[in-house]
């Protein structure tokens, strides 16, 4: 079967149908939340969206509570699942192109959710419709999992699952080629503490939208410091540490801005943390004291450039599995109320999370913080002889000519709900990762080709 062939005959309505999907903007909203859609409009319209279309083509679907949705196809007791989500991270500055216009510029695809998840989810359900049109007659049945909260708390997996059969074998498309065997264990954490309202220089700090993210911009307010002064610091600052950032003059006090570059929470190293930067420079700069002082001097010393918790004493490295990493994605400071810092701590096979946490706690505590934990998923693998990877590899070295390595990240996906379950796709060796990132993008030739990757995948899985 020449899986690409069949994938270019339907290449136009794949590049379609993909920007269409692209255009929602189905970030988590819960100001819009409502029975049936219990993460926001946003998401329940590219819900209903992906949903409308495979009852057009005729599959069978099912819409759990707007948690989470299954398009189905196949016939047999045993369940294959490929488990996708298409809620997006926030957009974020810096776009070249507004980011949910999927524009096409030099044979790539811009939009938020491009590559992060929802380009790989139309790859794999164009390679579920594929096998399908083909007429095959599977062993197995196969279920395209939709999921809706993967970038903030997972709980339309802890829904869907608790409702519907969990798959035996399977895969998910937010990942890279080879195949992915191993995550690294990860958890959410926010340390808290209170900043009294008489007193100090800083009235606002905020930094982030969400964990997993590398804050692009952060933003304070300072008061009752000499403006001039203030102004020349800042912009000696900037420049010496060739940041980009802002000010300007309000009644009740001085705005500063720093911009610094957003990445993915699982590498914190390839993004510019501005909350840390700008953290940095108030603690240097400023007459600060008490709890105020205690909330920029634990981000500036013990978190600024050093996203391995090295001064934390916690550092720890696995060859295969990678190191721990640490990413201050949320700050929150307001005079008269409560400083927040939210980390998303990321830890391989080997690091043992208790110590890890007792030992960020310690430090908080030191500074007067109160801690506690949002989110934890242990760290997940599969075994290399295991028959998914055995089909999988065969798959990918007969579409690519290339060895099917195993490889573990720091992202987490989908595939550790399933106790046999592998990250697959969809960016090749040596490609750019744009996730989470301003100018996200897919390129379509990359698009096609891993639909072809995973129709194979699908035939060979059900056979």
């Amino acid at each position: 079967m020449n899986w690409l062939g069949e994938v270019k005959k339907r290449e136009a309505d794949l590049i379609k149908d993909t920007q269409c999907f692209l255009r929602i903007k189905s970030v988590l909203d819960e100001s819009s939340a409502r029975n049936g859609a219990p993460f926001g409009e946003g998401i329940r319209e590219a819900y209903d969206w992906i949903l409308n279309r495979a009852k057009k083509d005729g599959f069978v679907t099912k819409d759990v509570d707007g948690y989470g949705a299954h398009i189905e196809w196949g016939e047999g007791e045993e369940l294959v699942g490929i488990l996708c989500h298409i809620d997006v991270v926030p957009e974020g500055d810096g776009w070249t192109s507004p980011p949910y216009s999927a524009e096409i510029r030099d044979g790539n695809i811009y939009a938020r959710g491009a590559i992060d998840d929802k380009g790989p989810t139309m790859a794999a359900y164009y390679a579920l419709k594929i096998v399908k049109e083909l007429n095959i007659s599977p062993n197995k049945r196969v279920r395209l999992i939709i999921g809706t909260d993967e970038e903030s708390q997972w709980r339309c997996v802890a829904h869907y699952f608790n409702k519907e059969e969990m798959p035996t074998i399977g895969f998910a498309p937010d990942a890279d080629f080879p195949i992915i065997n191993g995550e690294k264990g990860i958890c959410d954490l926010e340390f808290s503490t209170f900043i009294p309202e008489k007193g100090g220089k800083v009235k606002s700090f905020y930094a982030g939208e969400r964990l997993n993210m590398v804050p692009a911009l952060a933003t304070c307010k300072v008061s009752g410091v000499e403006e001039k002064e203030l102004v020349h610091e800042f912009t000696v600052f900037l420049n010496d540490n060739h940041v980009s950032g802002e000010y300007h003059v309000e009644e009740d006090g001085i705005v500063l801005k720093i911009r610094g570059k957003s990445a993915h929470g699982m590498e914190p190293e390839k993004g510019v943390n501005s909350g840390l930067i700008l953290a940095h420079f108030l603690l240097a700069k400023l007459p600060l004291e008490g709890h105020e002082k205690d909330f920029f001097s634990i981000l500036s010393e013990l978190f600024f450039q050093d996203s391995r918790g090295e001064r934390l004493g916690i550092a720890y490295s696995d060859v295969k599995r990678g190191d721990v990493t640490l990413n201050v994605g949320k700050l929150e400071f307001e005079k008269g109320g409560e400083g927040k810092v939210g980390i998303n701590l990321r830890y391989p096979d080997g690091a043992e999370f208790s110590t890890l946490y007792e030992s960020i706690s310690s430090a908080f505590s030191d500074y007067h913080f109160i801690g506690k934990i949002l989110t934890h998923e242990k760290p997940h693998a599969v075994d290399e002889d295991h028959p998914l990877i055995q089909t999988l590899s065969k798959v990918y070295e007969e579409q690519t000519g290339e060895p099917a390595k195993m490889l573990s990240i720091g992202g987490g996906t989908y595939a550790r709900s399933l106790s046999a379950g592998v990250a697959f796709g969809p960016m090749f060796p040596g490609q750019e990762d744009v996730a989470h990132q301003s100018d996200e993008y897919i390129s379509i030739d990359n698009l096609t080709r891993a639909t072809a990757i995973y129709a194979q995948a699908i035939y060979e899985l059900v056979n």
